[in-house]
């Protein structure tokens, strides 16, 4: 995994940081958040908060006091050890996009099916710049919805020996994909002491925990699994327009979700997560990838190395584009940047995402690829010593003469420069003549040959038989007939 350790942008002053801190205190404390479900309430009550109804009046007190028993950095455990995990500090963890209901490839544009979420996982399997394949890339819309997830996990514990994501629509489902995972493991209580899947919770912004999420909060977090809280903020729409009170209302959500985490497991690992980009206030349409997510991730990741939490960007390579065309390019690259320049320890949406997110995209996972790899690379420090210096190279060419055959690049030049995957580097005259294909056209081509590189990672035939006959036992008890679907793989 990536580790950046390039200063952070910061574009908060002290002053700043202290009106947001006051912003978000008062919010809980005043206003409180709405939380539709008993036991959170319960747990909230027992706690000594005031409890209204549904609503809860937090003491920012108590709610940093339960912020401090949340670890900073954590371990999570992967099915092959060197795909193990460090979340927090200057590590970055990659995630493609999540949860599409549609899938492109080309100029074809359809609902996404489990063979598309299959091939997704594998490619991102197949890349050592995604650290993850999620829980779907895509939604498998060739299965019924009361089983689906039984179908996800198969899939993606099975295609990739990564650390993997778990769905989050209820407590039965959390409780389905925790019982695969200590199949997968060797127990619940192998799973127990070390993280091996994570969970996103959203906020049902403004301020309003449902009930289903907390379901899912309360099931991964009693197993010990990793929760990225996750408000979803688009201003105009779910914060006020104002990139300061959204930022506010951000603090105020994520930490109040912290604050429960930790009341029913302390020390449970957490991570605070941002999302946070705006609303067309011509047409209310969403809008991503423009200046202001780009400075709500700056200010985000400020914030949480401020209160010393672990934190998820809310970008990812996101655009509003419906093609993988210069739009596409240029607010994938502005999210992604300023996450790097934020320091994010995970970043979700990494590859893929297409449509203000409606769409995965082939083309566009290969795009984000490359994006990463050049961020990657852009954002290694600079190696400065007596050899980089090539004095016996200029000793050797003296005045006027040129690199191309001296000692020092002779050694060099199969890996002194990044060299691109995607982009081309021909002339025009070799481009034309190859075709003049533009960007999209090249990674329509590359994507199926980088699925051929995938090999299915080695898993004990027990292990997986005792997987499955897990899937067709509660696929029966959830009343689902036998799944009629494609897969992508075997």
């Amino acid at each position: 995994m990536f580790v950046n350790r390039m200063p952070r942008h910061e574009i908060l002053s002290e002053e700043a940081l202290a009106t947001i801190d006051g912003g978000w205190r008062r919010l809980v404390s005043e206003i409180g958040i709405q939380f539709d479900h008993p036991e959170a309430l319960e747990l909230f009550r027992r706690a000594g908060q005031t409890v209204e109804d549904d609503i809860v009046k937090l003491d920012p007190e108590f709610v940093l006091e339960q912020v401090a028993k949340a670890p900073s950095e954590f371990r999570m455990r992967a099915r092959n050890p060197a795909n193990d995990l460090h979340v927090g500090g200057d590590h970055m963890v990659f995630v493609p996009t999540q949860g599409p209901p549609f899938v492109r490839a080309g100029a074809t544009r359809s609902e996404g099916t489990l063979a598309d979420l299959e091939r997704f996982a594998q490619l991102a399997q197949v890349f050592p710049e995604l650290d993850s394949p999620g829980s779907r890339v895509c939604e498998p819309n060739d299965l019924d919805l009361d089983s689906r997830h039984l179908y996800q996990q198969l899939s993606v514990t099975t295609i990739s020996d990564k650390v993997f994501g778990g769905s989050a629509n209820s407590r039965e489902v959390a409780r389905d994909c925790v019982a695969m995972a200590g199949i997968l493991f060797g127990g619940r209580e192998a799973i127990d002491a070390t993280p091996v899947m994570f969970a996103v919770v959203n906020v049902n912004s403004p301020l309003r925990y449902d009930g289903r999420m907390l379901d899912a909060l309360l099931e991964y977090t009693a197993a010990g699994q990793v929760v990225l809280l996750t408000p979803f903020l688009l201003m105009g729409a779910m914060a006020p327009v104002t990139i300061p009170a959204a930022l506010v209302q951000q603090a105020a959500e994520a930490l109040a979700g912290v604050a429960l985490v930790q009341l029913v497991r302390p020390g449970a690992p957490v991570i605070l997560g941002s999302f946070l980009s705006n609303i067309d206030m011509q047409s209310g349409s969403p809008g991503f990838g423009g200046p202001e997510s780009a400075i709500g991730l700056l200010a985000s990741g400020q914030i949480a190395r401020r209160l010393g939490l672990p934190w998820r960007s809310g970008g990812g390579g996101l655009t509003t584009s419906q093609t993988v065309d210069v739009q596409a390019g240029y607010e994938a690259f502005n999210t992604l940047h300023a996450a790097f320049l934020a320091g994010a320890n995970w970043v979700h949406q990494s590859a893929g995402w297409l449509e203000g997110g409606l769409v995965a995209c082939y083309e566009k996972f290969i795009a984000d690829v490359e994006l990463l790899q050049i961020l990657r690379a852009q954002f290694t420090p600079l190696e400065v010593d007596e050899a980089s210096l090539a004095f016996d190279a200029h000793d050797e060419v003296r005045h006027g003469g040129h690199f191309l055959g001296a000692a020092h690049t002779m050694e060099r030049f199969r890996d002194c420069f990044y060299r691109p995957m995607l982009a081309s580097t021909e002339n025009f005259e070799r481009w034309n003549r190859l075709g003049a294909r533009d960007g999209a056209a090249r990674a329509a081509e590359l994507w199926p040959k980088k699925l051929e590189e995938w090999q299915r990672p080695p898993m004990d035939d027990a292990v997986r038989a005792e997987l499955e006959e897990y899937v067709e036992r509660r696929r029966v008890e959830l009343g689902d007939p036998l799944p009629t679907v494609a897969h992508a793989v075997g």
